[in-house]
Formats: structure tokens, C-alpha cells, sequence
């Protein structure tokens, strides 16, 4: 079963950057969408961004284009969200996610996870004004 460790979290002041990674085990063989969410307190969880490793195609949300940019190694099965001019508003908790696109992973207009996805932990992100 596919597993999902994010790591690169932490408190930044705004301007700043950070960088998530998400390693992802037993997973490399079928196509897949993977890339992160997040969910602020009180906030319904939205997509950041995604990348599919069939065609590279990669999506990010209207609120974090220009400023995040997702990669990924597939020699280490690790994805990457590098995250720079960082905002309050970017404070939430990030999950890492992931789902083949033959069970209804999607990175294209968009990026969806169907319930039968897998899910990291998640990692705090903090940006202080």
C-alpha cells in the first residue's frame, strides 16, 4: 500500500519561503496525480497544486500561481512544493495526496483525489505578518 511522508514545515515570516517535500513509497508503476492540499482553521480544505508523473502536467490554484512551484523526482519517488513570497494566508495545514488516474486521480484543470486515495499526515505551515 502506497504511503505518503510529508516533511519541510515550520513558521516563516511573510515574504518568505519554504519548502514541502512528500515521499511517497511503493508507487511507481502506474500513472498517478499527486500534489498537496491545504486546510486553514476554520476553512474548507482546497487544492494547491498537483503534478502528474504520465505527461508532467501540472496545476496550481489561482492563489498561489507565481509563487509556488511544484517538481518531482522520480528516482527518490519524492514530490516537491517549493513555496516562495509566502503570505499570511498561506498558513494552514498542507497534506500531500495522491491516486492513479485509473481510479479517478485527476491533475489537469484541477486536481482531485477520490476517497480511495492516499493521504499524508499533513505539515503546519505558519507565515507571520
Amino acid at each position: 500500500e502506497v504511503q505518503l511522508v510529508e516533511s519541510g514545515g515550520g513558521l516563516v515570516q511573510a515574504g518568505g519561503s519554504l519548502r514541502l517535500s512528500c515521499a511517497a513509497s511503493a508507487f511507481t508503476t502506474v500513472d498517478y496525480a499527486i500534489g498537496w492540499f491545504r486546510q486553514a482553521p476554520g476553512k474548507e480544505r482546497e487544492g494547491v497544486s498537483c503534478i502528474s508523473n504520465k505527461d508532467d502536467s501540472t496545476w496550481y490554484a489561482d492563489s498561489v500561481k507565481g509563487r509556488f512551484t511544484i517538481s518531482s523526482d522520480n528516482a527518490k519517488n519524492t514530490v516537491y512544493l517549493q513555496m516562495s513570497s509566502l503570505k499570511p494566508e498561506d498558513t494552514a495545514v498542507y497534506y500531500c495526496a495522491a491516486a492513479p488516474l485509473s481510479k479517478g486521480g485527476y491533475c489537469m484543470v484541477g486536481y482531485y483525489i477520490p476517497s480511495g486515495g492516499t493521504w499524508g499526515q499533513g505539515t503546519q505551515v505558519t507565515v507571520s505578518s
